[in-house]
């Protein structure tokens, strides 16, 4: 058959397939419809059952019919399916009523599935004529459309974005307010996982990398010129400034670069540590409470309600305590992994350091040299390829049994977005959410020199035309590795929409 070639080549497991069957189907139906003069639309709304509509129906089907697409429509229970589809019907809008559901799967389905399903749809009453399609039934479609389905199946991905492009443009606010509502859902059935990065140390005055590796590198040439009266501290910070502005080396270069010059031997790494924690308190920015709004509402989500607690994990990129001291002061029972020798009590809640930890008091904690700090490129080797690594398979773990929610990531993280891609193999649609930042035309166009706002886009229209696109195709890519992007434009708006969740 045609269409065994065609999902032989989509298949790869995970959202990226079922993005690219669904492109395919609205892509055929479309060009079959438009051969019977048939009008056929995609449907617009996250609250819409279904994905195309064909008002006037087509080939035996007389009147309105609703298309919805299943990578494997086996994996899903029946009575969400018809609860939705009962929903819809309700509250469906107009002059005639929907006549016909055909359901298209990706994967053959057996009898015995559709007996069960044909039982279920006697106990929900719905006055819907039901057909359900497998591979067998799409071929006709297909064989019909052979010079279509080549086009179609060589510009899969390109097709997917024209039509996401093409739909008529939404408030993105209105759709974040339902993903928002989706997201509480998650937290409220209590497998939810927590990831945070450095947005969140951030949002309490900690430095950013680059401030860090600035102070080290101060401190490292401190160190080597000790004694050199002809070099002081000024000059010090200076020369640092210079070496940046033209030399500008890579993050994780320069902190190697960093730790072989502030460890007296190749082995011993205390000295390196010791430093980063030093500079990593003595430079937060006392201005911002170290409570942090964001910090707060964090641990406030972790809190557990009378049902159990409704986070299970929280996994973080950062050194530093703040979300640890915040739990305390919430009275949380908590337990810092930062190793893969420790465990905690089913009472307390898993703090996953998997990047290292740096503690301000490092007397409260035991086994601390045995963490490996992510701060280098050793560091970052060690874990990246070694796939059994303690850090990897909590991870792995996480983005495989919960809804995570990602806060002050920037996404951009490769060692991140191959955990990600490998977990979404098993996943038909996105499970997990990442707050990012839009740009706003206004930010994009213009630029502040010396404290004056200049223009530095004049076509502001074009531009707001390319944000748009350039939106989509983050959302477009984000979903391919499981993940529904949560977009703000404020870092006002994080604290917010996490207490929006987690109220009760």
């Amino acid at each position: 058959m045609i269409i065994d070639q065609i999902l032989q080549k989509i298949d790869e497991g995970g959202p990226k397939s079922y993005y690219s069957f669904e492109t395919f189907i609205l892509h055929l139906f479309k060009s079959h419809l438009a051969k019977q003069n048939k009008p056929f639309e995609t449907l617009r709304s996250r609250d819409d059952f279904g994905d195309a509509f064909a008002p006037e129906g087509f080939d035996d089907f007389q009147g309105a019919t609703i298309l919805e697409i299943k990578l494997g429509f086996e994996k899903m229970l029946p009575s969400s399916f018809f609860v939705g589809l009962s929903h819809f019907i309700e509250t469906y809008q107009s002059s005639e009523p929907i006549a016909n559901l055909i359901v298209l799967s990706s994967k053959p389905i057996h009898s015995r599935f559709k007996e069960k399903f044909l039982e279920q749809l006697e106990r929900y009453q719905i006055n819907v004529d039901i057909s359900l399609w497998g591979p067998e039934e799409i071929n006709k479609i297909a064989s019909k459309n052979r010079k279509v389905v080549n086009n179609i199946s060589n510009n899969l991905f390109s097709l997917r974005l024209e039509s996401v492009i093409s739909k008529p443009k939404r408030n993105w606010k209105l759709d974040r307010d339902d993903i928002i509502s989706e997201l509480r859902d998650c937290y409220k059935k209590g497998q939810f996982s927590l990831f945070l990065g450095a947005g969140v140390s951030s949002s309490a005055g900690m430095p950013d990398w680059n401030t860090l590796l600035n102070s080290l590198f101060v401190t490292y040439l401190t160190k080597e010129f000790d004694g050199d009266v002809a070099i002081g501290d000024d000059d010090i910070s200076e020369l640092v400034n210079r070496l940046n502005s033209i030399d500008e080396p890579s993050a994780l270069m320069a902190a190697r670069y960093l730790r072989k010059g502030l460890s007296k031997r190749d082995s011993e790494a205390k000295d390196f540590i010791e430093a980063v924690t030093k500079n990593l308190y003595r430079l937060r920015n006392k201005k911002f409470s170290i409570n942090s709004d964001l910090i707060k509402s964090i641990a406030a989500m972790c809190l557990p309600r009378r049902t159990g607690a409704k986070v299970k994990s929280v996994v973080t990129y950062n050194f530093d305590d703040l979300l640890e001291r915040q739990l305390a002061n919430n009275a949380i029972l908590h337990r810092c992994i930062y190793t893969e020798n420790e465990s905690y009590d089913p009472d307390e809640l898993p703090i996953y350091h998997v990047h290292g930890y740096l503690p301000e008091n490092r007397k409260l904690h035991e086994g601390l040299d045995n963490s490996t700090l992510v701060f280098s490129e050793e560091g970052y080797h060690h874990i990246y390829t070694n796939s059994y690594h303690w850090s990897n398979l909590v991870q792995l773990n996480s983005f495989r049994e919960y809804n995570c929610l990602m806060v002050g990531l920037s996404m951009t993280d490769p060692n991140l977005r191959r955990l990600l891609d490998i977990s979404s193999k098993n996943l038909v649609k996105s499970k997990h959410y990442a707050f990012m930042k839009r740009l706003s035309s206004d930010d994009f166009c213009h630029e502040i020199n010396d404290g004056k706002k200049i223009s530095s886009i004049e076509n502001v229209g074009a531009a707001e035309k390319f944000l748009d696109r350039h939106h989509t195709l983050n959302e477009e890519l984000m979903k391919e590795l499981g993940v529904t992007i949560l977009w703000y434009e404020s870092y006002d708006e994080i604290p917010t929409i996490i207490e929006a969740v987690s109220r009760h």
